[in-house]
């Protein structure tokens, strides 16, 4: 994750100070692409603890098509208790959205739910995802596998517009599955190890379904910003050594991307410094 704290380390020193939708104040740069190759080892940052099961979870929560945080709870905890939190539990909760909040937990037509049902109030629905893996399998060298959680007509009905927008998968002559995620706003401390891991996983798990390998996840992001108050969290991690990668091990026996779970998954010799808490910014 070398090429991940060069780029912190490049917004520290080079960030523009901006004011933001949440009035916390950041350090940004616009336009940033790094490459991970995803035959080197799983990219997991290791300066901090990765918060694999939120990972996990929220990846297969959107892949269900799901709109309720409750359910992501109960992935996650094996529980709906509303003591329990997820990562979208501000979200769910924010004074901004809970007067449009339909029940208890949602959050809205975010990105499970233009994943698996594009189009929805407005008219037929499409499985975005589904077809994207049939198309992979039938035609893997189209240039038309492409995933999208942006529908304008519908932003003001999720608890928060999607950071990352929408991603591209490309399928080489040695039959190997890469993808390339553009993400419009990057929380680089909080969000983007979080990003690089989720959209890393889900780019094995649609390879295995299509009897693929893996080449590489390519981070293409617009706006880039390190928080205001992230700033001593991110000075301690970039005075952290790095370790080596984990491997990620896979239930090679799923071959339907829904039949995933959270067992399915494990990262296997993860050895990091420990973890970094922070406010994120809602």
């Amino acid at each position: 994750m070398k090429e991940y704290l060069k780029n912190l380390e490049y917004i520290m020193e080079f960030g523009e100070e901006k004011t933001d939708r949440t009035n916390t104040g950041t350090l940004s740069v616009f336009g940033m692409q790094t490459r991970y190759n995803l035959q080197k080892g799983f990219p997991a940052v290791t300066t901090k603890k990765l918060a694999w099961k939120a990972v996990v979870s929220e990846l297969l929560w959107f892949i269900e098509g799901s709109n309720d945080e409750r359910r992501l709870c109960e992935i996650l905890h094996g529980t709906r208790d509303p003591d329990r939190k997820t990562i979208w539990t501000e979200n769910a909760n924010a004074d901004y959205w809970k007067p449009k909040a339909m029940f208890t937990g949602d959050v809205g037509r975010i990105y499970g739910t233009q994943w698996r049902s594009w189009g929805g109030r407005l008219g037929p629905t499409i499985d975005q995802l589904g077809d994207l893996i049939e198309n992979i399998k039938k035609d893997p060298h189209s240039r038309r596998h492409i995933l999208t959680a942006w529908q304008p007509a519908e932003l003001n009905a999720m608890a928060l517009p999607p950071c990352h927008v929408m991603s591209q998968f490309y399928v080489n002559s040695k039959n190997e599955l890469s993808c390339q995620m553009y993400q419009r706003s990057a929380d680089f401390f909080l969000g983007v190890p979080f990003n690089i891991a989720s959209y890393s996983l889900l780019t094995h798990m649609i390879a295995q379904v299509c009897g693929l390998g893996v080449n590489e996840f390519i981070h293409t992001i617009g706006d880039a910003h390190i928080y205001k108050n992230h700033i001593p969290q991110v000075k301690e991690q970039l005075s952290r050594s790095r370790f080596d990668l984990p491997k990620l091990k896979i239930n090679t026996d799923v071959t339907c991307i829904e039949d995933f779970k959270m067992s399915d998954f494990e990262l296997e010799n993860y050895q990091h410094w420990g973890a970094l808490t922070a406010p994120m910014a809602v």
